[in-house]
Parts: structure tokens; C-alpha cells; sequence
């Protein structure tokens, strides 16, 4: 009997198929996203360019920044936040209710599609939700005249790529979570707040208390943010450097996601 169910294109696409239901589950609430995503950037751009930006400058002008305007100089950590925030509200919430409050991945795993292609499809759309709103973010640096056109276009890639680093692991650390009481004020109070704070989102790194600096050294924030400035403001960062922080992303996607996936499949599979 042919019930049009192609098996075959279920088990070599499950990714997609996982991916492309979230991102209809996500469009529901595209109103709300992009009155954040949009209301977000325009908070920080006029605070930050009217208000603290300038008092910055009137003290110390720009020579703690390397020549760049303040609002310029928060530009990159910023639209890497912003990245790295996305990944992750798009990775958490539907892990947990894929296991515990709906059980949807369950589900999902009786059919052709395997653990290891729920887990990436998750991810994959979490990258959507993290390029949406980087792009909106870079259009209003755009407006507002913090970046000009052309090799800053870069700052989108390498905030996606700092959110994804994050967002592997925190998919990886979702799937492990058995209770949820104390999760959110652990990553949250933890984690979130000390890797803005501590990664040269606000000033350069170097100029924090040495016991403060490997906060920076192991955040993603801070690597995506280093590439950002390197790539809009040619910030002086050299070409080791470069290599460490692309590294350090890169390992992170793949271990994190790696991770991930097997633990999806063992958590199906009881």
C-alpha cells in the first residue's frame, strides 16, 4: 500500500524537516521577535550614542578604544549579544519542551528522523533566528551611521558564529537537564550576566584585573567580539590571534554540537 510517505528522503533530510517546523513554530510569534530584535538595538544605540558614549569620549576621548568611537567600539560585542541571545532562547526552550513539558522530540524519533537530526535541526534554526536578528541589528548600525558598508559586513558571520559556539553548547547542556528548578538562575546569574560584563563588551579586555581576564578568555562573546572590531575598524588584532579566536568558535560548534547529538540519541533511546 502506498501511503506517499517517502522514507528515504525522511531519513536523509530529518534535519530539515525538524528545522523547518520550528521555524513555523517561530513565525508565530514574528511580531513579538521583531519588535525586540528591533526595540533592543534602538535602546542601546541612543543610550549608549547620546548618553554614555558621550561622557566616555568628554573624559578620555577615544584613546582607550584605539581611535574608535565608543558607540563604534561596543558595536561588535553588541551584535555578537544579540546573536549569541537568539541561539540561545531558540535552543533551550524547545529542548526542554521536546523532553519534558510536551515530549515532542519523542515523537518525532518514532518516525524515519533520528536523534542526532532533531538535535541539529533545532540547532539549524536556531542559527535562522540568530541571523534575523543580527541582520536587523546591522541595518540599524547602518542607519546610525556606527559602521560604513563593506568590510563590516563581516561583523554578521562572526556574530552568528560566536551565537552558534554558544548556542552548541547550551543545546548540549539543555538536553542533559532532568530539572529545570535551578537552571535558569544558574545560566542566567552564572553565566550570562559575568560573560557580558567581563568579555571588552564595555572596554577592552586588557584593562580589567588580570584574575577578571579569563572570563573574557573562555566567554565566545569575546572572541566573536575581537573578530567584529578586527574586521569593521582593522582594531590591530594579528593574524595569531585571528586564528585563536576562529578556533576557539569553530571548537566550540563542533564539540558543543557533537555533544549534543549523542546526547539526544541516548535520551530517546531509554
Amino acid at each position: 500500500m502506498n501511503t506517499g510517505i517517502d522514507v528515504p528522503q525522511i531519513q536523509r533530510f530529518g534535519a530539515l524537516y525538524i528545522a523547518s517546523a520550528r521555524l513555523k513554530s517561530i513565525s508565530k510569534w514574528k511580531g513579538i521577535i521583531a519588535a525586540v530584535d528591533i526595540g533592543n538595538p534602538l535602546f542601546y544605540l541612543i543610550a549608549v550614542g547620546v548618553g554614555i558614549g558621550v561622557l566616555v569620549e568628554q573624559g578620555s576621548g577615544t584613546s582607550g578604544t584605539n581611535g574608535i568611537k565608543y558607540i563604534a567600539f561596543i558595536a561588535p560585542a553588541l551584535l555578537a549579544n544579540s546573536a549569541i541571545a537568539g541561539v540561545m532562547d531558540e535552543t533551550i526552550f524547545p529542548t526542554i519542551e521536546g523532553f519534558k513539558w510536551r515530549k515532542l522530540f519523542f515523537a518525532q524519533n518514532a518516525t524515519p528522523i533520528t536523534g542526532r537530526q532533531i538535535a541539529l535541526g533545532v540547532y539549524l534554526s536556531a542559527l535562522c533566528r540568530a541571523i534575523f536578528s543580527v541582520s536587523i541589528y546591522y541595518a540599524l548600525l547602518l542607519a546610525f551611521n556606527v559602521v560604513e558598508f563593506g568590510p563590516s559586513i563581516l561583523l554578521i558571520p562572526i556574530a552568528v558564529l560566536g551565537g552558534g559556539g554558544f548556542g552548541a553548547i547550551i543545546l548540549f547542556a539543555a538536553a542533559r537537564i532532568e530539572k529545570v528548578d535551578q537552571f535558569f538562575n544558574i545560566l542566567g546569574r552564572l553565566v550570562i550576566m559575568p560573560m557580558f560584563l567581563f568579555s571588552g563588551t564595555f572596554f577592552p579586555l586588557s584593562s580589567m584585573p588580570i584574575y577578571l581576564q579569563p572570563i573574557g578568555w573562555i566567554s565566545p562573546l569575546w572572541h566573536a567580539t575581537e573578530l567584529g572590531r578586527e574586521a569593521a575598524f582593522d582594531y590591530g588584532v594579528s593574524n595569531l590571534m585571528i586564528a585563536v579566536h576562529l578556533t576557539f568558535l569553530t571548537s566550540l560548534v563542533v564539540i558543543g554540537l557533537t555533544l549534543a547529538m549523542r546526547q539526544f540519541e541516548r535520551r530517546l533511546a531509554k
